[in-house]
């Protein structure tokens, strides 16, 4: 259980980094496909960087973040058929790592980070108007989809793909 929750503090840390370093470095509009279809419409290209060097640097903590995701996943996993889970244990172990994941995404990310501070607003004035009247960043049917249908599904197939070993 402890090494669950320290696996999805991990993941969150490093999605956290992967989305700083998108918005404030990287710049690249592809990057904002989860985006809502009005706010990429008005995202202007970014042909400059923000300093010399900052591309790299981005590019290099999106790496450094991958790896750290594909590492919680696998530590996650190595451990559990290392330990003998069955599939009900690796279901609840990626479910609670996905679960964490998600609510701390749309908690932190879409209500706070968008909302609240204006994180990504601060790098792409011109979505200002975009998210205006909104109540909560993005579109909350997609993320619950995500949340109560997408990540149990994929939870189940890991865990069932997990017991074969």
């Amino acid at each position: 259980m402890f090494l669950t929750l320290f696996l999805s503090l991990v993941v969150c840390a490093a999605v956290s980094v992967m989305l700083l370093s998108a918005v404030a470095f990287v710049q690249k509009e592809a990057f904002f496909s989860s985006a809502p279809k009005e706010a990429r419409d008005v995202i202007q290209p970014r042909p400059k960087e923000l300093f010399y060097g900052a591309r790299i640097i981005g590019w290099t903590l999106l790496l450094f973040s991958l790896f750290m995701i594909l590492g919680a996943v696998a530590v996650a996993i190595w451990d559990g058929i290392r330990s003998g889970f069955t599939f009900s244990q690796f279901f609840l172990r990626l479910l609670m790592m996905f679960t964490i994941y998600k609510i701390y995404d749309m908690i932190c990310f879409d209500y706070f980070l968008l909302m609240k501070f204006k994180f990504f607003q601060y790098y792409y004035p011109e979505i200002e108007p975009v998210y205006q009247n909104r109540k909560y960043g993005f579109n909350i049917k997609s993320q619950l989809l995500k949340l109560l249908v997408i990540f149990p599904a994929v939870s189940a197939l890991i865990a069932w793909v997990c017991t074969l070993f």
